[in-house]
């Protein structure tokens, strides 16, 4: 004579795992379609200050402040660049 539920008859039930498992996400997060062309212009425009700078094209001749602007330009494409999915 059977005892049980007859569908669980031969099936081993597995033992529930000791390692942790993270939970998947719900939502894929995507960037807005301007995100790239924020990065790619703050990129742009840090090159193209700099360059300037050094060829001495911008008003007041040579200028740490230029180049500062153009590599915080720069930081921030880099930055950009990160938040991109």
């Amino acid at each position: 004579m059977a005892t049980g539920n007859p569908q669980h008859q031969g099936r081993v039930t597995p033992k529930p795992s000791a390692r942790y498992t993270p939970p998947t996400p719900s939502l894929d997060q995507q960037s807005k379609p301007w995100v790239p062309f924020v990065m790619f212009g703050l990129l742009g425009i840090g090159a193209v200050v700099i360059f300037l700078n050094y060829i001495a094209l911008l008003p007041g001749a040579t200028d740490n402040k230029y180049l500062l602007v153009g590599l915080v330009c720069i930081l921030g494409g880099i930055i950009t660049a990160t938040q991109y999915r």
